[in-house]
This record gives structure tokens, C-alpha cells and sequence, in this order.
């Protein structure tokens, strides 16, 4: 997943990249930065809960004054629920407030949503209860009526099984890749929600060997103060592990 989106914040069909902000929630994104800035790309990254070096004095205030200023350029949102028209869900399931399942709560999506040029939405969890028709409730909308004031919309949707891309025009996904050991037709099965898919639908891409090694060297380190579970759930790394090959980690 770090790996698929690393290449979406690097498609240079889409609009550039300088500045990412990045969520608390948020570290299979953070990775993917990280992968991205460890390997040379001029990249600015803002954690907006990171402990040290962190840019923001006030926290999410100057995360959304940044944003609404067009200042920032990338960011990633995940929801309990996501739809086919990209809207996402992070309050809860049933009929309002949600209280059959509750979700964290949308804090700023539905202002990051509109004000960001890109968003890529991200959910380690692939399936119908997750990937729905129509979210319950809309934290953030994919869409906006005309006459909304929108900078941006969701470039697409990584998953634990494929890359879906987003048309804004249209309101709908398309498949653009399967991970390894999916296909179309286990990704169809597993997925609440229409969308688009090509024929031949191609595989995702492995992270090649340098990016393995950043990931598992610099890119670890770098995220150990902001993530230590998710640094020691997938990597096994729980404290500061120095590494020549790649140079310094600041």
C-alpha cells in the first residue's frame, strides 16, 4: 500500500506535490512520504502530530489556515465507510448521530476535503461492510453540487487488495490495479460499491529492492517517534536502528 501510494503522489500527470500534510491515523501514507523523501524527491512533510519538528504551534488550526490558504497540496483521508462516489463516513452506522457502530469522528475532513487539490483515500480493510453502496453518513462528500467553492477531489482509493482511481466528472472509481493474489473478480466479490473496470486489469506493482530497503532502514526511523505500533507491527523495529546505505535520516 506505501508503495501504490507513493507512485500516486508521484504521477506527473497529476497536479505537483511540494508540501503533504499528513494525519495522526495516518501511517501507511506517512510511509509512503517518507519512501518518497528518503529517496530524493523535494518534498516538504508536515505530521500533524509528530512530537518534534513538527511546524504547526496550534495545532490543527494552522493545518486548515495552510490548507485554505492553497498551501497544501496533498493529503489522505480513510473513513469506516466509503462509497462509490468517494464520500466517506467517520461518525457511524444507522440513521443519525450513528450510534449503532461509532467511528473517531470526522474532525476536519469535510473542510481538508474540498480545500486540498488532492486527496488520496486509503483503508487497509478491503470489503462490502467497509466499501459500501452509500455511506450512512457523510463526513466529507467526493462531490460537490456547481456553484460549491472546491479546490480538489480524491485521486483515488488505496485498499488492502487494489488501487481504485477516481473521475470527479463522473462520480465513479475505476480498477486501476490488483496487489499480488487478487484478481478482478475476488476484488468485484469484495466490494459493496460500483465502479469501472478495463478487461485486463494490470497487477500493482512490488516495491522494487531500494524501496524495500528504504522502508525497512530510513523510513522505519523516521517514523518510530510518531508510530511505534505500526513500526513494530510490520516492521519489528521498536528504537532507533542507524543506516549507512541511504545517509543521514534528518
Amino acid at each position: 500500500m506505501a508503495g501504490a501510494i507513493a507512485r500516486l503522489i508521484s504521477d506527473p500527470a497529476a497536479p505537483p506535490a511540494r508540501h503533504i500534510a499528513i494525519g495522526a491515523a495516518s501511517p501507511v501514507p506517512a510511509a509512503a512520504c517518507w519512501l518518497l523523501k528518503k529517496l530524493g524527491a523535494p518534498l516538504r512533510l508536515s505530521l500533524l502530530h509528530k512530537r518534534t519538528g513538527n511546524p504547526f504551534t496550534e495545532g490543527s488550526r494552522e493545518l486548515f489556515d495552510l490548507a485554505g490558504q492553497g498551501r497544501i497540496d496533498v493529503f489522505f483521508l480513510g473513513g469506516g465507510q466509503i462509497d462509490g462516489q468517494a464520500n466517506i463516513n467517520l461518525i457511524g452506522t444507522g440513521d443519525w448521530p450513528g450510534t449503532n457502530r461509532r467511528f473517531p469522528g470526522s474532525f476536519g475532513s469535510a473542510y481538508l476535503y474540498l480545500m486540498v487539490p488532492r486527496t488520496i483515500l486509503f483503508r487497509d480493510e478491503h470489503s462490502p461492510r467497509v466499501l459500501v453502496p452509500r455511506v450512512d453518513i457523510v463526513s466529507a462528500p467526493g462531490i460537490s453540487p456547481p456553484g460549491v467553492f472546491r479546490r480538489g477531489t480524491a485521486q483515488a482509493l488505496v485498499t488492502g487488495r487494489c488501487v481504485f482511481k477516481f473521475d470527479p466528472a463522473r462520480a465513479r472509481f475505476s480498477l486501476a490495479s490488483c496487489h499480488p493474489g487478487e484478481s478482478p473478480e475476488s476484488i468485484r466479490q469484495a466490494t459493496g460499491f460500483g465502479y469501472d473496470a478495463l478487461p485486463e486489469v494490470p497487477l500493482t506493482p512490488d516495491p522494487s529492492p531500494e524501496e524495500l530497503g528504504a522502508l525497512r532502514g530510513p523510513v522505519c526511523e523516521a517514523m518510530l517517534e510518531t508510530y511505534p505500533n505500526f513500526c513494530r507491527r510490520v516492521w519489528g523495529q521498536s528504537r532507533p536502528l542507524r543506516s549507512k546505505a541511504l545517509g543521514p535520516l534528518a
